[in-house]
């Protein structure tokens, strides 16, 4: 694909794969980033990788340091052969080095406040379309004990609607592993998983436990209720379980 657009790459890189496949496409300074498992449960796997591209480009704009779409050709999203794909700006950074999460709770606040002016389309239900999703994927592949986690969601989507205040655009996703660090400093990057949600959800992909959620809000500094970090938090916690199981059965 890249090279029906003049790309060259004769050293290919994988960068990491997992949910997606990101491959450095050497020498040329582009990452193609193509759907994997996530292409198992997202009917819309395509919206995700747009909506990557999408917030990416207008934090860009702004000034934030985020891994751009690629210039050197048309960064997507494409399918081909099947695959559905996207190409960004390969950044040189610190290959497995993460940030303290207290260091990436201090960079929230800036991130938040200029997702705030993104005015692009954004789901509002989160990660739960993808539990679902999930849920039905393994319901067909015949996986075992899956009513504890349809009474665990059902337990948790109970309690949703009072944790799910003052919404705005978040990153969705922003762990340690999302930032990249360069000789320039942080810059974020994944924004496939962006949503309309409360704030408090972005500080409990930081948190495990209430004595976390509460100091992540100390760090943030304000903007949630530690017991709404908690909720997400645990929320998180559930869907990580759920995916576990996916992946064994995928």
């Amino acid at each position: 694909m890249a090279a029906s657009h003049g790309v060259r790459c004769d050293d290919p890189d994988v960068l990491k794969h997992g949910s997606n496949l990101l491959v450095h496409l050497r020498p040329a300074a582009v990452v193609a980033r193509i759907a994997a498992r996530t292409a198992l449960i997202r009917p819309s796997v395509a919206s995700h990788f747009a909506r990557d591209l999408s917030v990416s480009a207008f934090l860009d704009s702004r000034g934030v340091p985020v891994v751009t779409p690629s210039a050197e050709l048309p960064a997507g999203p494409h399918v081909r052969d099947g695959f559905v794909m996207s190409f960004s700006t390969y950044v040189p950074h610190e290959r497995g080095v993460r940030l303290p999460h207290d260091d990436v709770l201090k960079l929230l606040p800036d991130l938040h406040a200029e997702l705030r002016h993104y005015e692009g389309p954004l789901p509002t239900r989160g990660p739960l379309d993808d539990v679902d999703n999930v849920l039905t994927y393994l319901d067909g592949r015949g996986a075992p004990d899956l009513d504890r986690f349809r009474a665990w969601r059902d337990t948790l989507l109970a309690r949703w609607p009072e944790h799910h205040n003052d919404v705005q655009p978040l990153h969705g996703d922003a762990h340690p592993g999302n930032l990249l660090l360069t000789p320039s400093g942080p810059v974020w990057n994944d924004f496939e998983d962006a949503w309309l949600g409360p704030v408090a959800w972005d500080l409990a992909c930081l948190s495990k436990d209430e004595g976390a959620a509460r100091h992540a809000v100390e760090v943030y500094g304000g903007g949630a209720a530690p017991s709404d970090v908690a909720f997400h938090a645990e929320t998180r916690t559930m869907f990580g379980a759920l995916w576990a199981v996916f992946v064994e059965w995928s």
